[in-house]
């Protein structure tokens, strides 16, 4: 799921400056289950927003709302009429959320209130890992189902760096070197000749570096 952070209160206040009606925006997908941008999160938002205002010296009107999802346009219907009553949005969904409301809402100001931050995986309550790093060329059936570009602090295509050392990062040492737990996962898979393998020069346009991906399933469309 994508991982977002809120982001610092004074950032925020900063953004908000010159807006007196506020509606804070959450949203109940991922960044609800990462605690960043539920219901919860939206009413403490709201709050903190509230005093913060009031400590500089002055006051704002808060609402509070929550969509199923900000990133489909059948939830944002009642913002293209109601985000016209206020001076900004501020969005605490993940970056697409942020910018799927401006693109859908011309007129709309619409702020970010956290940082995206990766696409990760819940380690225990309140932790989470990247495990992907949504380049859209996947190789994990050739690395034993772990990635190397999200998991590799220099994201190598063949085999550890050679400061890699016991099997840690040299970048983190406190995280493991992911080219070693390939090599030992296709041990176990008895595949280890893998690793043999050379990939070829990864190509990154599929992660986006010629703009916007996009992706369309004809049998899905109307």
């Amino acid at each position: 799921m994508i991982i977002a952070e809120r982001k610092p209160l004074s950032e925020i206040l900063d953004m908000l400056e010159g807006a007196a009606k506020v509606l804070v925006l959450g949203c109940r997908g991922c960044v609800a289950v990462c605690s960043a941008g539920g219901d919860k999160e939206v009413a403490v938002l709201a709050a903190a927003l509230r005093l913060g205002r009031k400590l500089r010296g002055g006051t704002i009107t808060v609402a509070e709302e929550t969509y199923v999802r900000q990133c489909d346009p059948e939830y944002l219907e009642p913002l293209k009429t109601a985000g016209k009553d206020y001076d900004a949005v501020l969005s605490i969904a993940c970056g697409v959320g942020v910018n799927f409301i401006a693109d859908c809402c011309p007129g709309v100001r619409v702020l970010p209130g956290l940082n995206t931050t990766f696409y990760g995986a819940n380690l225990s309550s309140g932790e989470w890992v990247e495990k992907c790093a949504g380049c859209g060329a996947c190789v994990l059936h050739l690395t034993g189902g772990l990635c190397p570009v999200a998991r590799c602090a220099k994201s190598l295509s063949n085999g550890p760096c050679g400061g890699s050392v016991g099997g840690r990062c040299e970048i983190h040492p406190d995280v493991p070197c992911v080219w070693h737990q390939i090599h030992e996962k296709l041990g176990e898979l008895g595949q280890s000749r893998r690793m043999e393998e050379i990939m070829p020069i990864r190509d990154w346009v599929p992660a986006g570096h010629g703009g916007p991906r996009r992706r369309v399933r004809e049998d899905l469309k109307p």
